[in-house]
């Protein structure tokens, strides 16, 4: 197998280094805790600080860690009235606000349910309600890279039967008003949202049909453009078997 090279370019002295693949060769995951936290379906990093992560586990709420995982300690307790996080995300322009929507979206016999958006201004320190306590089971959450006011919820919604909340919520506000912008029928979840980070009014969405036996096993994906003035048009990719 022929040697291997990366490029790294350091933005702070602008200069670029070459290093050989064969300094990567010892490195392996290790599991670096908590214990007791659950299982994890949610994890967002500070994009300013590379040693600070936050976890949302499915049974215990949020984590954070500001020694690169050497430590943990829960920030949501007290403030949390659900334990089963499904999303968590840490706005790029300011990383004081995180955004966590509750209730996982791995679908399963025993999965937990949450109460919708919470929202930190302090990296974590304290917490609000943001309402959307009917979605129950938030997929993912995406902040605005350069307005850590503008929030988008992808809601997967009730798991074991119909529920008219689900779909794909944003505001404008930082959550004190939420618009309910992409939503196809009660079976229909959204499952993710991406945000092109080159133009971030543009967003794709999938979406799952739910049935009341919990099962999924339809999906579809749609694209969405969100013009600068807030209004939205939507166009269907690839809809699949997706009961619309």
């Amino acid at each position: 197998m022929a040697e291997q090279s990366f490029l790294v370019h350091d933005l702070t002295v602008s200069e670029t280094i070459s290093l050989s693949a064969a300094l990567f060769r010892s490195l392996k995951w290790r599991l670096i805790g908590p214990y007791r936290g659950g299982r994890v379906v949610a994890v967002a990093g500070d994009p300013v600080d590379a040693q600070t992560f936050y976890f949302g586990s499915t049974g215990g709420g949020v984590w954070k860690t500001n020694d690169g995982g050497m430590t943990w300690e829960n920030v949501s307790d007290g403030y949390f009235k659900r334990a089963s996080v499904g999303a968590i995300a840490v706005a790029e322009s300011d990383p004081n606000v995180i955004y966590v929507g509750m209730g996982e979206s791995t679908i399963r016999g025993n999965v937990s349910h949450g109460d919708g958006v919470y929202k930190s201004t302090d990296k974590g320190r304290t917490w609000m309600h943001l309402g959307l306590a009917e979605t129950r089971n938030i997929a993912k959450v995406r902040v605005h890279p350069h307005n850590p006011d503008i929030v988008y919820v992808a809601a997967l919604g009730h798991a074991h039967g119909n529920n008219p909340a689900r779909g794909v919520y944003r505001s404008l506000d930082g959550g004190a008003s939420w618009q309910h912008v992409l939503y196809r029928s009660e079976k229909a979840g959204a499952i993710d949202l991406a945000l092109d980070p080159q133009n971030p009014r543009i967003m794709f969405n999938s979406r799952t049909d739910k049935h009341p036996n919990g099962l999924a096993n339809r999906s579809g994906l749609l694209g969405k453009h969100l013009t600068a003035h807030g209004s939205a048009t939507v166009t269907g990719i690839f809809d699949g078997d997706v009961e619309n």
